[in-house]
């Protein structure tokens, strides 16, 4: 099959890119056509790829950080040959594998983009997987907006790849001046660009963005032998190609309507299929794995003092020994996270991603694309700043395994800047993901080796202070399980806790059995999934009273997990007590901020103690003997507690069984 003409290609692709976007009758249009003779010439000269083969060990990797020109890539698509026209025309339909921006139900997509400032980080990871895990010399090839060169996540990503030499990231900056709303702050300023590119210690390339042959010039002396990662610097022009759309304003997101959509189309030559015969890679065989090892965890003896934090980087290099797909990597604080441990133990596939969250977890999820299974870990606290590429690696259908360390007000002194109280929140709203919290040693490790085999995102908290070893070695811990501490027939009320919580429970516990009285605790050590069945049974074998305790914020967190349980389709009724961290948090002792938060071992026994209170007649305040239903005037329904006189005597009751009262609760 004969190459076609660049100049024809890129005509089609733009031609495409208008046809789908207009039948669609909505989409980016602009932002594909100005760059249309980059992708041109990248496809038909420079890119190495096996089509047929998308899992190829050899291929390149081209990432559209500018996801919103995913009408150009389909277009792409189009013409190597894996799409057909009427797929094309699917383009942001329900159901249709091409949709608004580009996601991996695509085989040849491997990541979601659209977030902008995503794709040159998650390029590191895939580039780190090449050069220093596989030996392979595939080259990661990312299409950059202008616009995105504003977020920070770009400028870690420069820096990450100064740092490991990363010769083969090639990014090819499509700057068309526009934005959304007009124009960037650099405008055409390519040399400004490429100052900063080469003070990040890049090689920075300026061309005429649709010169075709100084396009194929820059891609050649890009992909020259270096170690150092190129920037093509393109100036173009939005909306290129069609008079009434060059550098424009106002189009930006705007698919042309069927009367101008049409002047575009024939100004361009009207549609084509070429196909483009795209090369392809050499068959090289990638790094072998290590050996593996039978799997050895760390063993803890009950009773002993060990930090969940400590557990997790002991796991991590027993879990590295058995599984060489394991690789791990930290943000500047591995001696905190303790993955340090396995730095040591596994040198060679351990990353340091410094103190730059959103790399940390981009460069994680591009691991995930070469089919390792990455460990990131930081302060809990810190990954919030990450949250995007969190949410994005869910869409991307990444498989990440997350730490944050440094969970809730225990951590002390440090103050509420360090103290991670939101995640539990932010982790159980990402899209099929696990979250998990261990109280203890032995828990943390069996959780870590599980974690491997979970797909999706899983996310795993641990706890700066040393906790007691409260189970044997073989133990095992489902994920959606939990598990009964304490119980005895006599429970009154079930005490739901998880991390360091569980053991203030416990403490509670003890301090209520030498009042006589028995309460039931659960460890909930998976909180997504959390075990509603185990849990529904254990608040109703309990009367249908519970506490539930947490080192973490009010919302989002454990105890709305438990309200939602037993909520559903089939409610139960419960009293819950919540205790949670409701108020700005200070320095202090762990045990002095426990207290000062109200979710200590003293202020569970407090909430048990308000729980088994005798309820008293809502008119004279006597001894309740009743629950009865009222409605007001408004015929608004509530619930109360009557004494015998008053639950047979007032006007309103409207619940009734026989002439008496329909709930007897005898206290």
């Amino acid at each position: 099959m004969n190459a076609p003409d660049l100049g024809e290609l890129a005509a089609q692709l733009r031609v495409d890119s208008l046809r789908c976007t207009d039948q669609a009758g909505t989409g980016h249009p602009t932002s594909s056509l100005s760059a249309a003779d980059l992708m041109a010439v990248l496809l038909r000269d420079h890119l190495r790829w096996d089509l047929a083969r998308p899992g190829h060990p050899n291929n390149d990797h081209l990432v559209f950080s500018k996801g919103h020109a995913s009408p150009l890539l389909y277009a792409m698509m189009k013409a190597a040959g894996v799409i057909t026209d009427d797929e094309l025309l699917t383009c942001r339909r329900f159901q249709s594998r091409l949709q608004g921006h580009p996601v991996p139900v695509l085989p040849w997509v491997d990541v979601a983009t659209g977030s902008l400032g995503q794709g040159l980080p998650i390029a590191v990871g895939i580039a780190l997987a090449a050069k220093h895990l596989e030996n392979l010399p595939y080259r990661i090839w990312v299409l950059l907006g202008d616009s995105e060169m504003s977020e920070g996540s770009i400028w870690e990503a420069f820096d990450h790849a100064r740092h490991y030499r990363l010769g083969n990231v090639v990014a090819i900056l499509d700057m068309n001046r526009l934005g959304q709303r007009g124009e960037t702050p650099l405008g055409w300023d390519s040399a400004a660009y490429a100052a900063r590119a080469r003070a990040f210690g890049w090689r920075a390339i300026e061309i005429d963005g649709h010169d075709l042959a100084a396009i194929d010039a820059a891609y050649t002396e890009a992909t020259s032998t270096s170690e150092s990662p190129a920037l093509v610097v393109a100036r173009t022009v939005k909306g290129k190609g069609v008079w009434f759309l060059e550098n424009q304003r106002g189009w930006h997101g705007k698919a042309l309507d069927g009367e101008d959509g049409a002047k575009a189309i024939a100004e361009l030559g009207g549609s084509r299929s070429l196909v483009v015969p795209v090369h392809r890679p050499a068959d090289l065989v990638p790094e072998p794995f290590a050996p593996a090892a039978p799997l050895e965890l760390p063993r803890y003896e009950r009773g002993d003092r060990v930090a969940t934090r400590k557990a997790y980087g002991d796991a991590l290099a027993a879990v590295g020994a058995a599984r060489p797909e394991v690789v791990v990597l930290d943000a500047e604080v591995s001696n905190s996270t303790y993955a340090e441990v396995f730095a040591k133990a596994h040198p060679s596939r351990y990353f340091e991603m410094f103190i730059s969250e959103q790399q940390l977890v981009a460069a994680a999820i591009g691991m995930s694309v070469r089919c390792r299974v990455p460990f990131a870990s930081t302060f809990a606290a810190f990954l919030s700043r990450a949250h995007d590429f969190i949410r994005m690696g869910a869409i991307s259908r990444a498989k990440l395994c997350l730490c944050g360390s440094h969970v809730g007000v225990s951590i002390g002194e440090d103050g509420p800047s360090q103290m991670g109280l939101e995640e539990l929140a932010m982790m159980r709203a990402v899209i099929g993901s696990t979250v998990l919290y261990p109280c203890c040693a032995t828990q943390t490790a069996k959780l870590v080796a599980a974690m491997v085999d979970l797909p999706g995102i899983s996310y795993l908290q641990t706890t700066r202070e040393k906790t007691t070893v409260l189970y044997p070695d073989d133990e095992d811990f489902p994920i959606g399980g939990s598990k009964v501490l304490r119980e005895s027939p006599d429970d009154s009320v079930t005490v739901l806790g998880a991390g360091i919580t569980v053991h203030e429970a416990l403490e509670a516990h003890e301090r209520l059995a030498e009042e006589g009285i028995a309460v039931r605790v659960l460890d909930l050590y998976s909180v997504k999934p959390l075990d509603a069945a185990g849990i529904r049974a254990a608040i109703s074998a309990t009367n249908g009273r519970a506490v539930v305790v947490e080192d973490h914020l009010a919302e989002g967190g454990l105890g709305e997990a438990v309200f939602a349980c037993l909520g559903g389709e089939e409610p139960i009724e419960a009293e819950v007590a919540h205790l949670a961290v409701t108020t700005m948090p200070c320095s202090g002792t762990p045990a002095e901020l426990l207290r000062a938060a109200g979710i200590d071992a003293e202020a569970i026994a407090r909430a048990v103690h308000r729980l088994l209170a005798e309820p008293a007649c809502f008119m004279c305040g006597a001894p309740a003997s009743w629950t009865i239903m009222l409605a007001g005037e408004d015929e608004a329904i509530s619930e109360e507690y009557a004494c015998d006189e008053h639950a047979s005597g007032h006007r309103r009751i409207t619940k009734w069984d026989g002439g008496a009262p329909a709930v007897p609760t005898h206290h």
